[in-house]
């Protein structure tokens, strides 16, 4: 039982980063950028070249980061903020085309071969019943510090507020003299840098892939919907619903439907998890779990 909730947490932390800064832009630009989760997989690519250079790992995540939060805000400069004129819907499609860019760039840099991290072994780290490596640990830690520190600036900065006030009334927020564009540059580039991290962090145990951004694509959304787009601390909140949904859906023993002892599902099956909870939500819950506080921010 204490290994399924480690593996819970552990999925989680592979989409609460990356579903917290998809769920930040929307809150100020209105439109589900589809390209959110391919910064995830540039973050990785990144943090595997700056690596193999040379640079110190933890030195190599902080440049990509940095790097993919520059080009996050690029995008949003260059592209997306031209795109928005048109409305949410050109630039929800100009977003799956940039997202089919990046990965067409990142294949013809890196190839389609995975590029594994040369990390050196360790021993498991034992909690109770549960073995968790140290790079687990590590993103875990990371997930929870950086998701303490958002909570702090979200409410008890000016910043903070500033954000929440331009999520709920924008037109109030510039007759009170806050700078919508600069507060929504401050979000482009911090939610690129906190996606960068997050694939860089989970491309430590799977490896950097082309794949990775499409992996992260139908849960990321799925915990975004579910938390309510535009509700940063309600996509962490249904990133853990969507990781314990499909912890249950791979490690529940249906054997005694077959007549086995032992029975699962396949891992291919995470998917249709969570293309179950997205349905439901949509059906049941449009405005998100939270909705109450999806319309206020």
């Amino acid at each position: 039982m204490f290994q399924f909730l480690v593996d819970t947490l552990l999925r989680a932390s592979d989409l609460a980063l990356i579903a917290l800064g998809l769920s930040m832009v929307y809150g100020l630009v209105k439109f589900p950028n589809i390209a959110h989760v391919q910064y995830a997989m540039l973050g990785a690519y990144l943090t595997y070249a700056l690596h193999a250079v040379g640079v110190p790992l933890v030195g190599a995540i902080v440049l990509s980061c940095l790097c993919t939060g520059v080009l996050t805000l690029l995008l949003h400069l260059l592209v997306f903020r031209r795109l928005l004129r048109g409305g949410p819907a050109i630039a929800m499609i100009g977003s799956l085309a940039i997202a089919m860019l990046t990965v067409a760039f990142a294949q013809g840099i890196a190839g389609s071969f995975p590029r594994m991290f040369n990390l050196p072994m360790t021993q498991a780290v034992v909690v109770g019943s549960a073995r968790l490596s140290h790079t687990q640990l590590y993103f875990v830690g990371t997930t929870l510090t950086l998701l303490v520190l958002f909570t702090l600036v979200l409410f008890f900065t000016r910043t903070g507020r500033a954000m929440r006030a331009l999520a709920s009334n924008p037109a109030l927020a510039a007759a009170s003299g806050l700078h919508a564009e600069n507060i929504t540059r401050l979000v482009a580039f911090g939610s690129g840098a906190i996606a960068g991290l997050g694939g860089s962090m989970l491309a430590l145990s799977t490896g950097a892939h082309l794949n990775l951004g499409h992996d992260l694509l139908l849960p990321v959304f799925a915990a975004a919907i579910l938390g309510g787009l535009g509700n940063p601390l309600g996509a962490v909140a249904g990133a853990l619903l969507i990781a314990f949904t499909e912890t249950v859906v791979t490690n529940a023993n249906f054997g005694w439907l077959v007549g086995q002892d032992m029975a699962f599902l396949p891992v291919a099956y995470i998917s249709a998890a969570s293309f179950l909870i997205l349905l439901l939500a949509l059906l049941f819950k449009p405005y998100g779990l939270f909705d109450r506080e999806v319309r206020r921010v």
